[in-house]
């Protein structure tokens, strides 16, 4: 049985993971969720009949339970060699990844207020994996270390300097991971090298965010200080004027209710009042529903102008990338929102694009487009399997 890599993205009820090989191939992934609930349940890949978990199973009990089952199965027949962590939210003090230690957990628990719905929760995996393998080496992969390479004429607020002195509010960004994977396949589909291009990433699924990264590093994006900034998501409102909050306090709403009104109750649901599946607005669209058309009318423009604003962070341009769930099936939202960037000189080929560039190197643009356009399908999973491999050989034996 060859080595493995495990990778392990915990969220507040749920549990990923992801097992592959020392060549980083992927063997097999695991799916917990309602961690927590009487009703917990466990999948493995995309298998229908559930794994069963305790009542109320842990995050430490579900990993104990798929763990067991990836054995059970043959895929995992001793410890990993190396663990690696999605940790969504690493503040100011990591700008890569990180060989976990005392001194990283508490840097992570440090930067909790800058993500209290995220951090704690990354925390219960990595101590979950911990107790099962405290001798295998493992390693923080931080959304936001991508981003560290902002200028800071992109991630600075206009607002009192002890703000970000004492306080470090400025912009992180976030989808790091992923915008890092797309510039590496977009290179490398376009016969660049990374650190000569430079694009335009817009991964699109329940999280939305757009980078722009020149020569290979991340220069600007549309994500915050939180990820609640930006473009309009699944449930997040994106952008709004600061003057909103001050405008429901005198409606008496209280600030809890706000923040949780803009993150579970905005976005897409909020704006069709129904759904924030692109897919069934689609559909609610098509016959007849105003309000899902509205929804999909306001992200595509949003999305549009973020695109249009990157480019003033570029000096060259070599393509634009779509990516995430919406990004890489949705032709209609990816035409839409191209149909608003005409004036930058963007086209798209209708069969291509139908397509998802599936036959043509993820390439959907029209021949007479300024600038190239594709669909990657992004794979966090695999490059967080690929830090914790390369961390893992300089671990202290």
């Amino acid at each position: 049985m060859e080595d493995t890599v495990l990778v392990v993205n915990c969220g507040s009820s749920s549990l990923k993971l992801a097992l592959f090989d020392n060549r980083l191939q992927k063997r097999a992934s695991a799916l917990a969720e309602r961690l927590g609930q009487d009703d917990a349940f466990a999948r493995l890949g995309h298998e229908d009949t559930p794994l069963t978990l305790p009542p109320g199973a842990s995050h430490n009990q579900a990993l104990e339970s798929m763990v067991e089952v990836f054995r059970e199965r043959g895929l995992m027949n001793s410890a990993p060699i190396a663990i690696g962590h999605r940790v969504v939210h690493g503040g100011e003090t990591f700008r890569e990844a990180a060989l976990i230690n005392d001194s990283v957990i508490d840097a992570i628990e440090n930067c909790a207020a800058l993500a209290p719905l995220h951090n704690p929760v990354n925390l219960s995996g990595i101590r979950a994996t911990l107790s099962q393998f405290p001798d295998v080496p493992q390693t923080a992969v931080f959304d936001t270390a991508f981003h560290q390479t902002l200028p800071k004429r992109a991630y600075l607020y206009a607002v009192p300097e002890a703000w970000y002195q004492d306080w470090g509010v400025r912009r992180y960004g976030f989808h790091g991971t992923s915008h890092a994977y797309i510039a590496l396949e977009a290179a490398r589909l376009l016969g660049k090298t990374p650190a000569t291009t430079s694009i335009i990433s817009a991964h699109l699924g329940n999280g939305c965010s757009v980078t722009a990264i020149r020569d290979g590093i991340s220069v600007d994006t549309s994500m915050g200080l939180t990820p609640l900034e930006g473009l309009v998501m699944g449930t997040r409102s994106g952008d709004v004027d600061p003057g909103l909050f001050d405008f429901l306090a005198s409606k008496g709403m209280a600030a809890d209710e706000v923040h949780r009104s803009l993150n579970q109750r905005g976005g897409l649901l909020g704006l069709s009042g129904q759904t924030n599946d692109m897919r069934t607005l689609c559909e609610l669209a098509d016959h007849g529903h105003e309000p899902s058309r509205n929804a999909i009318d306001v992200f595509c423009f949003r999305l549009a102008r973020y695109i249009g604003a990157m480019m003033a962070s570029l000096k060259e341009l070599d393509g634009l990338v779509f990516t995430g769930g919406i990004g890489e099936n949705s032709a209609r939202i990816r035409q839409q929102t191209i149909d608003n960037l005409n004036i930058f000189g963007y086209a798209l080929n209708a069969d291509l694009n139908d397509h998802h560039g599936e036959y043509s190197d993820g390439r959907i643009e029209s021949a007479d487009s300024r600038y190239p356009v594709l669909v990657i399908p992004t794979n966090e999973e695999l490059m967080i399997a690929r830090e914790a491999l390369q961390l893992s050989d300089n671990a202290p034996m």
